[in-house]
């Protein structure tokens, strides 16, 4: 269970809440230019656009659940169980393991425009990392300024989506939750009125009345109505002018929109009695290169910057997240 975004305000911004019952040893990794990325297909990237995101602690190979590239493009995996088939490698395709499809796409696109003319090329193969790492069930948004599409590697081969949304979750499909928003646009962030009949006289007795009916549980339709909700009603407390000044207010912002879908401990339990919770919440602004996150133990908003971390280099970087939560003790003035 999962939910990603994008956010348009001063800058562009890319982030999920990866919910999961336990830790995969995910790291903060930085793949810079000149590391070699080898494809299963046989094909090589030698010299690539660098990438920062969150990956597997495999550190022989970048396995990004999320990422953005120099350029400013991102990409994201969800779970999508039952529906995910990738398929045996096909002449004439261009081959792309499903664990290669963040570091393949974001190590040689520069833009979804560029991504999408090799996608319509692309076969999703079904090999494995590693016999103990078998292929995840996925589906991805991928991401930049200007477009959202959301990709699907279903029975019927690899489906592309425009997402207007600039949102995706998990199970169903992507076309069920496009038209299930058709359910939810009376919902209003402002007071509502009596629609009911001109001839009784009803009026609000509260504040957040128009949202009456927006989804609170955490099935996957329900969180990507309320992200979707939240993402085009949020308001950022600076006023918007420099880009550099609204940045923190904008991140803060984001981070309370996925706090609000987000998977508190023993709220949600799978069928083995264990727990979904949410492992991490990321934010990434490509402009500047900050790959922003907190962790479930640790809710202080922790940061990597890409230009810091040698981007030109020829070898993997990590940071590991802190996990455990850092108190800022403070002292009264006398």
């Amino acid at each position: 269970m999962c939910t990603c975004m994008t956010y348009q305000k001063e800058r562009f911004y890319f982030g999920r809440n990866l919910d999961l019952e336990y830790s995969f040893g995910e790291q903060v990794a930085v793949t810079p230019r000149n590391y070699p990325l080898h494809f299963r297909n046989g094909e090589k990237q030698e010299h690539h656009y660098a990438i920062i995101g969150m990956a597997a602690g495999e550190k022989s190979y970048p396995l990004y659940a999320e990422a953005a590239n120099e350029k400013g493009l991102c990409m994201a995996g969800l779970n999508f169980p039952g529906n995910a088939r990738y398929r045996a490698p096909e002449a004439g395709k261009t081959n792309v393991a499903s664990w290669e499809m963040i570091p393949y796409l974001l190590g040689s696109c520069a833009s979804v425009d560029e991504a999408e003319i090799i996608l319509k090329k692309l076969c999703v193969t079904d090999e494995a990392f590693a016999a103990q790492m078998p292929a995840a069930p996925l589906h991805w948004m991928l991401a930049d300024r200007e477009r959202c599409l959301v990709l699907e590697a279903v029975e019927e081969g690899l489906k592309i989506y425009e997402n207007p949304f600039g949102v995706l979750t998990n199970n169903p499909p992507f076309p069920y939750h496009r038209e299930n928003m058709r359910n939810y646009l009376n919902l209003t962030a402002g007071s509502p009125c009596n629609r009911l009949s001109e001839e009784l006289e009803l009026i609000p007795y509260g504040q957040g009345l128009g949202a009456l009916g927006l989804p609170g549980d955490a099935s996957p339709a329900s969180r990507f109505v309320k992200t979707v909700f939240l993402k085009y009603n949020s308001v950022t407390e600076k006023e918007e002018g420099n880009a550099a000044e609204t940045e923190p207010a904008e991140i803060t912002e984001f981070f309370h929109i996925l706090e609000q879908v987000g998977m508190i401990r023993g709220m949600v339990r799978t069928s083995e009695g264990c727990c979904d919770i949410t492992l991490y919440s990321s934010c990434i602004c490509p402009e500047t290169g900050k790959y922003y996150f907190r962790t479930y133990g640790d809710s202080r908003i922790q940061a990597v910057d890409l230009w810091e971390e040698n981007p030109d280099g020829s070898a993997l970087s990590f940071c590991e997240p802190e996990s455990r939560q850092q108190i800022f003790l403070r002292r009264t003035s006398r």
